[in-house]
């Protein structure tokens, strides 16, 4: 296909425009919900590095001769894409699993079954698309968690530093 010569500079505008809807999120809440965004960049980083040694993924092309093809699905779609979730879902818990079934979904089933892999960018080896599915909904779990935990901590401190009059 013609357009696996533009793997590279698809993956990258993929990350650029994601990171360039920051501003509509709006500034509180990206402030709000940076921090988990980034939890969940450094764990899907990690993921991909236990990944590459158990090969469960492969990713075949490379952003860069040091960087993996994974790099701007990790800082983009899903440090990005997770804070747009959080802002429209967080609170409402059974909204926001919805919203990650319907997203990994399409993610597992769509994007890595019939793009990634398709184009050569990368593809499931030892690992089967319900556990891949599975280990995404883990991640949710684990993103609500953080962001919860971060909410409890920005609760207690501003107790904290509320003047006692």
């Amino acid at each position: 296909m013609k357009l696996m010569k533009y793997n590279k500079l698809i993956l990258l505008l993929m990350m650029v425009f994601l990171w360039l809807t920051l501003p509509l999120m709006g500034k509180n809440a990206v402030k709000r919900f940076f921090p988990t965004g980034i939890f969940i960049a450094l764990l899907t980083r990690w993921e991909n590095s236990v990944a590459k040694k158990r090969t469960w993924w492969w990713w075949y092309e490379k952003f860069h001769p040091k960087l993996s093809g994974s790099f701007p699905f990790v800082w983009g779609p899903f440090m990005i894409g997770s804070m747009w979730i959080l802002k429209f879902t967080y609170g409402k818990f059974y909204r926001y699993l919805t919203l990650n079934l319907i997203v990994d979904t399409i993610f597992v089933f769509v994007l890595v079954d019939k793009w990634l892999t398709k184009w050569g960018i990368a593809s499931l080896v030892r690992m089967k698309k319900l556990q891949l599915s599975l280990l995404l909904f883990i991640d949710s779990l684990l993103l609500y968690g953080f962001q919860y935990l971060v909410e409890k901590i920005k609760a207690t401190m501003s107790k904290c530093m509320t003047p006692v009059e």
